[in-house]
C-alpha cells in the first residue's frame, strides 16, 4: 500500500514539473479591402469561413490574425508599433517606411499584384491631348502616395511645372470615393487611381481610360508593382521557419486564384462585403480583374523607379538608397524547391 501511495505521489510530482503544452506561435497580417490585395482578402475570407488557407498550410501550432488598414501609411506604422509581422500594402508606403527608419524596420519578401492603375478623363471632356492638361484640376488618391508619384513625375515629363499646391496643372490629393462623385460633377478634370476606382470611374461617371500606366513601364515589360508582401526585420530574424512557410502557401494561392478567377472573385467579394459593408457590382469587379496581375513577382524595378520619380519631385529630400529594401532569399529558396523559375 505504501508502494503504491509513493508511486502515485512520485506521478504527481512528475506531471506539476512537466512544461505545460506550448502556446500557439501567432502570425499578425495586415492587408486593405482593395482588390489589389486578392491573396490577403481571399485568406481572410477563407479564414472567417474556418476554411483558413494560411493556417491549413502552416499547421495546428500556428494561429493566423488579420487586421484590415485602409491606407499604407497606418500599417506601417503598426510595423513600427510591432502590433503586425506582415503587411500586404503598395510601394510607395513601404519605400517612405523604410527611409524613415534607415532600413532597420521592414524588408520586402515577395509581390502581391501588377497593374490597375490608369489616368481617367471625362469622355466628352476638353482634354483630347498632353497638353490639354496645363490649367486642369487632376485628383490622385493621397499626397505622395504611388498614384500621386506617378501623376506629378507623367505631368512634369510633358513639360508641365507642378509643384505641391499648383504649377501649370493642379494636382489634388482626393479621397477615391470623393474622386467619384467630383468627377461626376464635373468638379475635376481627370483621375490618376487605381482598380476599381478606374472601373468605377470609366462606368459610373462616363469616364475612358486616357493612358494605361502599363504604358510607363517598357523596361518591365509593362509590368509595375501595384502591392507586395512587407515583413518586419524582427519577424524576418526571429522566425524564418514560419515567413517561409506562409511564402510558400502565398504562392500557391497565387497560382489558385489564377487558374480559379471566378471562384477567387467570390470569396474576395465576399470579404470585402464582410469588411465594409458592401461588395462590388460582379461586372465592376470583372471589368477591375482584367486590368490586374495577381503575382508573387514584386517587380523590384517599377520600385526603384517610383523612388526616384519621388526624388526628382521632391517628396524624398536625399537620393533614396534602397539597397537592402527587398530581402527575397526566402522566396527563392521556396521557388527552387518548387521547381520553379527564381527572382531577381
Amino acid at each position: 500500500m505504501k508502494r503504491v501511495k509513493l508511486m502515485l505521489l512520485l506521478a504527481l510530482l512528475l506531471a506539476s514539473c512537466a512544461p505545460s503544452r506550448a502556446e500557439k506561435a501567432v502570425i499578425r497580417v495586415g492587408h486593405f479591402p482593395n482588390v489589389t490585395h486578392a491573396q490577403a482578402l481571399i485568406a481572410h475570407g477563407l479564414s472567417r469561413a474556418g476554411k483558413g488557407w494560411f493556417e491549413e498550410r502552416l499547421g495546428p501550432d500556428v494561429e493566423v490574425q488579420w487586421f484590415v488598414y485602409n491606407a499604407g501609411p497606418s500599417a506601417m506604422e503598426a510595423i513600427f508599433a510591432r502590433s503586425i509581422d506582415l503587411t500586404y500594402v503598395g510601394p510607395n508606403p513601404a519605400v517612405n517606411a523604410y527611409l524613415r527608419s534607415q532600413g532597420e524596420e521592414i524588408r520586402i519578401v515577395a509581390g502581391a499584384c501588377s497593374g490597375g492603375a490608369a489616368l481617367v478623363v471625362k469622355s466628352d471632356g476638353p482634354i483630347k491631348t498632353d497638353a490639354d492638361f496645363k490649367g486642369k484640376k487632376i485628383a490622385t488618391p493621397q499626397l505622395g502616395n504611388t498614384q500621386d508619384v506617378a501623376c506629378r513625375a507623367w505631368l512634369q515629363s510633358k513639360g508641365l511645372r507642378i509643384t505641391m499646391t499648383g504649377g501649370d496643372a493642379f494636382v489634388i490629393p482626393t479621397a477615391n470615393p470623393d474622386q467619384l462623385s467630383l468627377f461626376q460633377r464635373g468638379e475635376l478634370d481627370a483621375v490618376w487611381t487605381v482598380e476599381p476606382w478606374v472601373t468605377r470611374l470609366v462606368r459610373e461617371a462616363g469616364g475612358k481610360v486616357y493612358l494605361d500606366e502599363s504604358a510607363l513601364w517598357k523596361d518591365t515589360g509593362g509590368k509595375y508593382v501595384t502591392t507586395h508582401l512587407v515583413s518586419s526585420v524582427k519577424f524576418l530574424k526571429e522566425r524564418p521557419d514560419l515567413l517561409k512557410k506562409w511564402i510558400a502557401a502565398h504562392i500557391e494561392l497565387t497560382k489558385w486564384i489564377n487558374e480559379h478567377p471566378d471562384e477567387a472573385k467570390l470569396i474576395l467579394n465576399d470579404e470585402i462585403k464582410a469588411e465594409t459593408t458592401k461588395a462590388f457590382p460582379p461586372a465592376t469587379l470583372d471589368s477591375a480583374w482584367k486590368r490586374l496581375e495577381i503575382t508573387y513577382d514584386p517587380v523590384s524595378g517599377s520600385l526603384l523607379k517610383s523612388a526616384e520619380d519621388a526624388h526628382c519631385i521632391g517628396f524624398i529630400k536625399e537620393q533614396p538608397d534602397l539597397s537592402h529594401i527587398y530581402d527575397l532569399k526566402l522566396l527563392n529558396d521556396v521557388l527552387r524547391e518548387k521547381g520553379l523559375a527564381e527572382i531577381k
